[in-house]
């Protein structure tokens, strides 16, 4: 079972599945605190370095103002493993299947923190195309 983000209350309702979460960085620093608790889980950061969804808005209404979106993140690899989590950074696409089995295949819960570029917030458009869509519509209503 997989889910972005949060928890899904489907996992338990299927006893022998491995549940994942994925979470963007800031997402998962809301909540970082409890992976004391959370340690029978497993758990993928996609880490843009900024508040994703925040900036969209920004960029698809104030296209030239972007502000406050940016993070500096803690080492999340460090942190995990400061909980007793197998942690590992991701920084290839490549990497991500042998990294991902070793994940899954811990004792313990496990963390891997996946490094993306900001610019791949959808699979449909870029950060870069969502404003400069949002600027030909401000100009266009001119």
């Amino acid at each position: 079972m997989i889910r972005y983000g949060g928890r899904d209350r489907r996992v338990g309702r299927i006893p022998h599945a491995h549940g994942v979460c994925f979470a963007g960085d800031s997402d998962f620093q809301i909540n970082c605190q409890e992976l004391g608790t959370a340690m029978q889980a497993d758990a993928l950061i996609v880490k843009n370095g900024i508040y994703g969804t925040i900036r969209a808005h920004q960029k698809r209404h104030y296209p030239a103002r972007v502000s406050g979106t940016s993070l500096e993140n803690p080492d999340f690899v460090m942190l995990a493993k400061a909980y007793g989590f197998h942690a590992e950074r991701v920084d290839s696409t490549g990497d991500f299947a042998a990294a991902f089995g070793r994940a899954l295949t811990s004792t313990t819960g496990a963390i891997l923190d996946i490094a993306i570029s900001p610019e791949a917030l959808t699979p449909r458009q870029t950060l870069s195309q969502m404003r400069e869509a949002a600027l030909a519509s401000q100009k266009a209503k001119a």
